[in-house]
């Protein structure tokens, strides 16, 4: 089996070790190269060719973000962020990073430990699979102003991993700020939930905000579910959607996870709701996504040209849980014209 040949762009000598050493280990990746600013890491992408780029954000001589930005036009190529809790990461994405880590203090060595030997690695596998493109999502934009509709019965949930923040975000700034209530799940590490929907808030028409326990679920208000340990449902209370959080297992190997959400749209909204699935690693979402049809809800995917991972999306799609497969830009539209046949 071909080894994946990663890059480590890191200029901290201590952390850039454990890095080498623990990447090592895995016998499907291979550090061919290291680098300690973006200058040098420019030169040993010409030379090594790496399937794979970790990329710190904060380096001597240039930020990674900025050279982040330089080289995806010049470059495409597979890289993943690793961060101090930062809003940075979000730019970062924006300019084409795959996907980030957060990097844990030092003193803590458990999350330093997850982060070497697990979490890492699988992320740099499933970079090295990722689309990179230099083509940005074109969107059909919607005129909303001719075609807002009252509606406080129906639910849309969105499900998300790899790839899953400029998606949602291409989807979501396109919304109203009349849009029926809305649910979301993308696959983030704990604090990073919060400053992604405060940005998202900034970016948007309609509310977004990191769900609380209890919160009602009210047209024009998109939910986030916080990374973390507790599960995000959604519940029925009188005349009222509203989530529930609470401590939970990991399901598919992710809290929060797309098929708990899915899940109980399913059973409280039915054919009151919308599931929509995008790019992303593995198959969280799939058979709930499956329930949310059966329950006689509309369904979409992702298709698999304007995915980063057609992973999430493929699975369901195979599951017969897709009513409806899409290119990114054109989901928001596809959407609202469901809302406008109900």
């Amino acid at each position: 089996m071909r080894q994946i040949k990663v890059l480590v762009v890191e200029d901290s000598l201590v952390f850039r070790e454990l890095l080498v050493t623990n990447l090592n280990k895995d016998p499907a990746i291979q550090v061919v190269a290291t680098a300690t600013d973006p200058y040098e890491a420019r030169d040993k992408i010409i030379e090594y060719k790496p399937d794979v780029m970790t990329l710190d954000i904060e380096l001597p001589r240039m930020s990674g973000l900025e050279f982040l930005r330089k080289l995806m036009p010049q470059y495409p190529m597979p890289v993943i962020v690793l961060s101090a809790l930062s809003e940075k990461v979000f730019d970062a994405m924006q300019a084409g990073a795959v996907d980030f880590v957060a990097k844990p203090p030092a003193a803590n060595k458990k999350d330093l430990e997850n982060l070497l030997e697990n979490e890492l690695p699988v992320k740099i596998k499933v970079a090295s699979t990722a689309k990179i493109s230099r083509i940005k999502h074109s969107v059909d934009t919607i005129d909303f102003r001719n075609n807002r509709r009252d509606d406080k019965k129906t639910i849309i949930a969105i499900g998300a991993s790899t790839g899953g923040t400029e998606a949602i975000a291409t989807v979501i700034k396109e919304f109203p700020a009349d849009i029926p209530g809305t649910v979301i799940v993308q696959h983030m590490p704990a604090g990073f939930t919060e400053m992604y929907a405060k940005r998202l808030d900034d970016q948007c028409r309609c509310r977004v905000k990191e769900a609380e326990n209890g919160d009602i679920v009210t047209q024009g208000l998109v939910l986030l579910a916080p990374g973390g340990d507790r599960q995000m449902s959604l519940v029925k209370v009188g005349d009222n959607y509203q989530v529930s959080l609470q401590k939970a297992d990991k399901v598919n190997g992710h809290c929060p996870s797309v098929d708990v959400l899915f899940d109980s749209v399913a059973r409280n909204a039915g054919c009151n709701a919308i599931g929509i699935i995008l790019t992303g690693m593995g198959g969280d979402g799939a058979k709930g996504l499956k329930e949310m049809r059966d329950a006689g809800a509309k369904t979409i995917g992702q298709d698999e040209s304007t995915c980063v991972v057609y992973g999430m999306p493929k699975v369901a799609y195979e599951l017969g849980a897709v009513q409806y497969q899409e290119k990114l830009g054109d989901i928001a539209k596809k959407t609202y014209n469901l809302l406008n046949q109900r």
